[in-house]
């Protein structure tokens, strides 16, 4: 029927709001093995990364350290305690760039060898365990 056919009654369009939005699904799963040559992959390569990270990290600092000159502010207290004119003391001897830069680069490494091994060792310690309790339950929603 329309507006003119009766002439008493009058079409009001309905507005134009915001459709209304479907319900919420939620969906509960359960993590329930990790494999762990995946999680040896992924590991490794997030500790290459920190490694890395580490290792730049470290050569900032010195540098930083050198440019507000703490070594040869430490070399003279350290003269000073030491009192002794014939002995010369330079702590670059013991903190050199080369030096710091090798150090933490042996570090890096180790912690790459350590992160990944840990990481790969608790994933089939999850396994183990997961398969002892049920693992892991998630409940994802669409939201």
């Amino acid at each position: 029927m329309s507006a003119s056919a009766n002439p008493g009654t009058s079409v009001v369009p309905k507005s134009a709001g915001p459709a209304p939005r479907p319900p919420v699904r939620r969906v509960r799963l359960t993590l329930s093995r990790v494999d762990p040559w995946s999680a040896m992959k992924v590991s490794f390569l997030v500790a290459v990364g920190l490694g890395i990270a580490t290792v730049v990290m470290i050569a900032v600092l010195w540098m930083l350290l050198s440019g507000m000159g703490v070594f040869d502010q430490i070399n003279s207290m350290i003269e000073k305690i030491i009192g002794d004119a014939d002995t010369e003391f330079n702590i670059m001897d013991f903190v050199g760039f080369g030096r710091v830069v090798s150090l933490s680069v042996v570090l890096g490494v180790v912690n790459v060898l350590l992160i990944t091994a840990m990481s790969t060792l608790g994933a089939f310690l999850y396994n183990v365990c997961a398969s002892l309790v049920g693992g892991l339950q998630l409940t994802l929603t669409d939201d």
